[in-house]
């Protein structure tokens, strides 16, 4: 009886024995187990998280590219017309044409890049393209006090009251016209050419004192704001009628016809007071070069009309 039980524990020892032993990979392989299922919800997660990240994205870039194109829809889209829109004036656009619906919308674009949405002599900007025919300077673009062009010249006496000076380019080319028109009797005199900014302080002055300045600012641009001081305007007459009169005269007819052959535009023309700020002058001559010249000429507009379309400043 006592061998029997012997047997009978050892045999129960023996079995305890092999359940330990398999008992160890069913924990193991229960740890990897759940240690993979961890990892594979992790990455789930990631996968899962990432588009909604981008989905959202997508829909700020599609609601800042909505409401720029609802902008251009209020004006037709003439972006896509005319390569002189400005994508940075788009709220100005949308502002000039609520309170213009009169205007068609290049009209709109071309008023507000020659800055008529704005007030003169307040909102100003620096000019630029500085020595160069191109330059504008008008109501709302200045020349600052130190400002002097490069190759100044005096203009021959024998076409000019002495001392007066135009940049050498314009300066020859008016020497040309004046030439010109002297071979058909006809006689055209530089009457006043450059003038720096504390000279047109000074006749500025005068002439508010005389006429107040809200008729002078009709006629004579501000220190700083005058074209004459770029060296390229020149007013002129005929040496036997008052300038003012100039229009009346056989050279105004000649230089109708022949100015923009020497690179020279009308620069006040009449109808054009709205987009120049300044009354007609039919003495009053930009230089700016002959191929501006002859555009301006050929579409009949001014000069500020011509550098809101065809000149990029922005």
């Amino acid at each position: 009886m006592i061998e029997l039980g012997d047997n009978m524990g050892t045999i129960v020892k023996k079995k305890i024995r092999i359940k330990w032993k398999n008992l160890i990979p069913v924990l193991i392989f229960t740890f990897l187990l759940v240690f993979g299922i961890t990892e594979i919800a992790i990455c789930i997660g990631k996968v899962a998280s990432s588009p909604k990240e981008k989905k959202v994205e997508v829909k700020v870039k599609k609601k800042k590219v909505s409401k720029n194109q609802a902008k251009l829809n209020k004006l037709n889209n003439i972006n896509k017309k005319i390569d002189y829109f400005n994508n940075n004036y788009i709220d100005r656009y949308i502002k000039y044409k609520n309170n213009n619906t009169n205007l068609d919308n290049e009209q709109i674009i071309k008023n507000v890049n020659m800055n008529l949405d704005l007030e003169p002599y307040k909102d100003t900007f620096k000019t630029k393209n500085l020595n160069t025919n191109k330059i504008l300077v008008n109501k709302y673009y200045y020349l600052e006090e130190n400002y002097e062009p490069d190759n100044l010249e005096t203009i021959s006496k024998q076409y000019a009251l002495e001392g007066m000076e135009l940049v050498r380019e314009a300066k020859e080319n008016f020497e040309a016209m004046a030439k010109a028109a002297q071979k058909e009797n006809l006689s055209i005199i530089a009457m006043s050419t450059y003038r720096s900014y504390n000279y047109q302080v000074k006749i500025y002055n005068q002439y508010v004192k005389a006429d107040g300045q809200e008729k002078v600012d009709t006629y004579s641009g501000r220190p700083g704001h005058s074209e004459h001081q770029t060296g390229l305007a020149v007013d002129v007459y005929n040496g036997k009628v008052n300038y003012t009169k100039f229009e009346s005269t056989k050279e105004f007819e000649w230089m109708k016809q022949n100015a923009e052959n020497y690179g020279f535009i009308l620069r006040f023309p009449k109808d054009k007071e709205n987009e120049t700020g300044y009354m007609y002058e039919s003495w009053h001559y930009r230089y700016v070069g002959k191929d501006i010249a002859k555009y301006i000429n050929k579409h009949n507009i001014s000069f500020e009309e011509y550098y809101a379309t065809k000149i990029k400043d922005w």
